[in-house]
């Protein structure tokens, strides 16, 4: 029996030392650490990421966010161009106006007919001031006639109709009035350039901000131009080497007829109803009605 618990216990040190081995060779051992992973390449500087929404041209239907929108607005000019002086003298305390989206809502409403419209517009004050004007003026709308082909008394008649040759301009500051239709959503995109129009007039000296008062919708001068039609057919008439269609009849009336010419004018032909000519008017003025009433009027100062 001892032979035999000899040979077990020979038999049990020889199983443990191989069990021994067997942990030793690693059957037992822990598992080797993970292989690091490769580093990440740095990202690329040549891909663009998609740019956010420019806050120039975010728009809004009431003041809320109209603060921020101006400083954008500001910013993107000087960024086109525009001196940082005229852009903190046109929008540095300009405000949001509600009495301008008031009107600009207003127009929708009911419209006057052409009898009615005629009989407030064209009153024998208007006429006579009218026919005073063409005496007064004579040798002026001559150089002008002779040059655009646009006649005398249609002139005059625009000239009284839009502000009572020069004396009614408006009362409203216009980079107020553009302003605030450039941050109203209905029209912005429109308005938005109709503002940085007026901008560049005063960049260039034809105006400064300050003397920029016309109509609730941002027309100026004695004919009353939106600023970017005043920047494309504006024309320094009286030689004095500036554009001033607020201070100055002779630049104001030349504009005016240089506005007609390069919509098509045609020098000596008729321009009532159903002319071509009745036709470029609709580029003044969309309304029928009102175009009408510069044909009446004009026919009347034409009249002896």
């Amino acid at each position: 029996m001892a032979s035999e618990r000899n040979g077990a216990r020979g038999r049990g040190a020889a199983w443990a030392a191989f069990v021994a081995a067997a942990i030793a060779a690693g059957c037992g051992a822990p598992p080797p650490a993970p292989r690091p992973s490769p580093p990440r390449p740095p990202p690329r500087s040549d891909v663009e990421l998609p740019p956010g929404p420019d806050p120039a041209e975010a728009c809004g239907d009431t003041a809320a966010g109209f603060d921020d929108w101006v400083a954008a607005f500001g910013e993107r000019a000087m960024a086109q161009g525009i001196s940082e002086d005229v852009a903190r003298r046109a929008l540095g305390r300009v405000a949001y106006d509600p009495g301008v989206i008031e009107l600009d809502r207003a127009q929708a409403g009911t419209r006057p007919t052409f009898e009615e419209y005629v009989k407030k517009r064209v009153t024998p004050a208007r006429l006579r001031r009218g026919k005073v004007m063409l005496e007064r003026h004579a040798e002026l709308f001559g150089r002008i006639t002779a040059r655009f082909g646009v006649p005398k008394e249609l002139l005059a008649a625009i000239w009284g109709l839009e502000t009572d040759f020069g004396d009614n301009q408006g009362s409203t500051p216009a980079v107020r009035a553009l302003a605030t239709l450039a941050w109203d959503c209905r029209r912005a995109p429109r308005f938005r350039a109709e503002l940085s129009s007026a901008l560049r007039l005063a960049q260039r000296g034809d105006v400064p901000v300050e003397r920029m008062i016309g109509a609730w919708a941002g027309e100026l001068g004695q004919t009353q131009f939106l600023p970017s039609s005043w920047e494309k057919f504006g024309i320094d008439f009286d030689g004095d080497g500036r554009v001033d269609l607020v201070g100055s009849s002779a630049d104001a009336l030349g504009s005016t007829a240089n506005y007609l010419a390069g919509y098509g004018w045609r020098a000596g032909e008729p321009y009532g109803e159903g002319s071509a000519n009745f036709a470029v008017l609709s580029e003044w003025n969309k309304s029928e009605t009102y175009r009408k009433t510069i044909v009446l009027y004009a026919s009347k100062l034409k009249a002896k």
